[in-house]
């Protein structure tokens, strides 16, 4: 297959959670053979006239990637180029990254005749609570309407949870699939994994929001400290949580690491130098996920357990099956700071147990959450939508 896959305002490479999906599914379509073109942007804001650029091509890790710097809520200004590419690919199939603002990847797929999929990995219409919804409600709704619309022009929607598509789609156009990690890229850090030794280190990695409770972590840390643990703390990324995080962890100068956001090609060596991989998501701050429940696929526990990490996350569906209280590492109550240190403080006492643990997380990522086998998936249901195109407009 011959596929366009447009994640406009994405900057791939790069160090996004986005940025990421992006990549690994463009790399794992084209690992099974097929001709894959990815659209995303080289970086991330403000590009002046960018969007009536011609976008920037190159191959890349066996993909063919163009660049087109236009801002999110800009990104119909830089359909004529995706037009233009599409008009020049033929593609046998498209597929689009949803958000608000895009829809260029849809339109294409409409003039050329050809089947399309639309990735979701956000709640496409915000709670009321959201100031975006409200500014959507003020004008009368357009950007929901332009939602629906994408909904509805799509062949098939792909999702983590169903419930990040409105009512009015039919269910049986969504099929619910997570994302992974690449499996095999860890596997020598899974292979040279240790019990911990005596100081041993903890790992956060993600965004600095709210909701994946950086914050938490380093209130915990500290606990932790306070009850005599000798462990060392790492936390790599960044965002708006970065100076509380900091301001937190000065209490115990020495024993946190803030790394800032790493190139992608720098995650395996900080999950090869840690011994635990702790995730404390949080719904409070956040109403989408209040709303629709979690329906983030994390990237960062599938990547903890593809190294072999034992893994400490909230006790929230699904994470409470993608993670098994016990099996593959340890599950505390959302938001309990107390709790969180308990579950990190079980795993420090008991490295063997812990390794253990490590291990079998390990065996079930490859087995249900890896990126080969969303692309795998992926794949079959593009051919699928292609074969069932063909039959309906082939003369009989």
């Amino acid at each position: 297959m011959r596929l366009l896959y447009v994640a406009a305002g994405i900057p791939v490479p790069g160090s996004l959670g986005g940025s990421t999906h992006a990549y690994e599914v463009a790399r794992g379509l084209a690992r099974l053979g097929h001709e894959v073109h990815l659209l995303a942007a080289s970086r991330e804001g403000w590009a002046g006239l960018a969007p009536f650029a011609r976008p920037v091509s190159t191959s890349v890790d066996g993909f063919h990637l163009h660049q087109q710097d236009v801002p999110k809520a800009l990104a119909l200004l830089g359909a004529a180029p995706v037009m233009r590419l599409a008009a020049a690919l033929r593609p046998d199939a498209v597929i689009e990254r949803y958000y608000n603002f895009a829809g260029a990847g849809l339109l294409a797929a409409r003039r050329l005749g050809a089947p399309s999929l639309l990735e979701v990995n956000a709640l496409i219409v915000d709670p009321p609570e959201v100031r975006k919804r409200r500014l959507d409600d003020a004008l009368g709704g357009p950007m929901r309407r332009w939602a629906l619309r994408q909904c509805r022009w799509a062949d098939r929607i792909v999702t983590p949870l169903h419930t990040t598509v409105p009512a009015a789609i039919p269910r049986q156009k969504i099929v619910e699939l997570p994302w992974g990690a690449d499996v095999a890229r860890l596997a020598p850090v899974a292979a040279a994994r240790r019990p911990a030794g005596p100081a041993p280190n903890v790992l956060f990695m993600g965004s600095f929001r709210a909701w994946h409770g950086v914050a938490d972590f380093v209130r915990a840390a500290n606990l932790l400290i306070a009850r005599g643990s000798p462990a060392r703390f790492t936390l790599v990324g960044d965002g708006p949580e970065r100076p509380a995080a900091e301001a937190l962890a000065a209490t115990h100068p020495g024993r946190f690491r803030f790394t800032g956001a790493i190139p992608y090609a720098a995650v395996p060596a900080e999950l090869a130098a840690a011994d635990v991989g702790v995730a404390p998501f949080t719904t409070t701050p956040h109403p989408a996920l209040r709303a629709a429940g979690f329906f983030w696929s994390p990237l960062k526990i599938y990547e903890y357990m593809a190294a072999g990490l034992p893994v400490v996350t909230a006790r929230i569906p699904p994470l409470d099956d993608v993670v098994r209280d016990g099996e593959e590492g340890a599950l505390f109550a959302e938001g309990d700071v107390g709790g969180l240190a308990d579950a990190i403080g079980r795993l420090l006492a008991d490295p063997a147990a812990a390794h253990a643990m490590g291990r079998r997380a390990r065996e079930r990522v490859a087995a249900r959450f890896s990126w080969e086998r969303h692309c795998a998936e992926l794949s079959g249901l593009l051919e699928g939508l292609i074969a069932a195109r063909r039959a309906n407009t082939t003369p009989a």
